[in-house]
This record gives C-alpha cells, structure tokens and sequence, in this order.
C-alpha cells in the first residue's frame, strides 16, 4: 500500500515538475536562439568565404536528466513499440542548448560563422531516470580585422600559436593533412 502511494506520489511530482521545467527551459532556449539568430552555424564541411581568417574549435555540451514520469511512459512504449516522444523533447532540448552553447563559445571569439557543425549524443543510465548527454562541436571562423586576441599564424612552419594555454597547429603530411588541438590529433585524408 505504501509503495503504491509512493509511486504515485512520485510519478506525480514527475509530471508537474518536469513539465514547469521543461517549459521553462523551451523559453529560454526560444529567448537565447533569437539573440544567437545573427551568427550562422551551418553543416557545411568547407567555408564559405575565400578571405583570410582565423580558425577555432568550439565546443558545446549538456547533459539534461528525465523525470520519473517520462521515463515510466517510456518504458511503457518500449514495452508495447512504437515512438518513444517522451524522449523526443528531450532531445530536442539537448540538441538546441548544445548548439546555443557551442554559439556562445563562438560569440565569445567574436566568429563570423561557425562551418563543419556536427551533434553527439550519448545516453547517461542512473538507475531508473536516464539523462542524455549532447556535443556540439563546429570550426569558428574570425575574420583579420576582428582578430585582435586571436591566435597569430607562424608562417614558417604553419603553426598556430594561442594566446592562453591551448594550442592549434596544422602541417600537410603528403596527401593527408592533420590537425593538431591540444594534444588531440585529427588525421583528415584528402581523396580525389
């Protein structure tokens, strides 16, 4: 008996709070996207422009947690089949804060536009309530007059030096061409 009225108090709590929480940050998440609106962040792996600029990872991420209710109403789906939309809008949400986090590191170098977006997404298991975890992560570019604090090109051996402790450095292996980010190395082949 206990139990019951447990599940149910839970389950109800579930409801009205993840809804109040999940409205609350759909409003914000509406509020941020129309101030974020003047920097375009597009999937497109070469830049648009052929001008000089300085380029910069930037990164996005969130975990964001369901609620007791949504995550029984998706176990009951999973159960029976079928889409699991309770789960949709919480992808939804990751997926549009990790962009708008990933913007505001961009906003933050002054970028004129972020190329090369691409979204992860892990699942996160905690007992019964699972979480998600989203990665946005893209190339900003900032032009030669905005550059200011940018990082400085060393044009005899096409390293980038940044101000601050984290380094960018790219060098042309043969037909490869590989991209060094703070100890991460990134191999990216050319084919023709």
């Amino acid at each position: 008996m206990i139990e019951g009225v447990l599940f149910l108090v839970l389950m109800s709590c579930g409801l009205i709070f993840g809804q109040i929480a999940e409205k609350r940050h759909l409003k914000s998440l509406v509020k941020r996207e129309l101030e974020s609106n003047s920097l375009p962040a597009i999937a497109s792996r070469y830049p648009v422009d052929d001008q000089p600029y300085q380029q910069h990872l930037v990164t996005g991420g969130v975990v964001i947690a369901s609620d007791y209710f949504k995550s029984f109403t998706a176990g009951l789906i999973n159960i029976f089949g079928g889409r699991v939309t309770p789960f949709e809008s919480l992808l939804d949400r990751g997926r549009r804060e990790a962009l708008l986090r990933m913007k505001s590191n961009a906003q933050d170098l002054k970028a004129d536009y972020v190329f090369n977006v691409k979204l992860e997404t892990s699942r996160i298991a905690t007992g019964r309530a699972g979480a998600i975890e989203v990665l946005a992560y893209g190339t900003a570019l900032v032009s030669g007059n905005d550059a200011n604090n940018a990082p400085t090109i060393d044009s005899s051996s096409t390293n980038i030096a940044a101000s601050g402790d984290r380094a960018i450095s790219h060098r042309s292996v043969g037909n490869a061409s590989a991209i060094n980010n703070g100890g991460i190395d990134t191999t990216e082949s050319s084919e023709t």
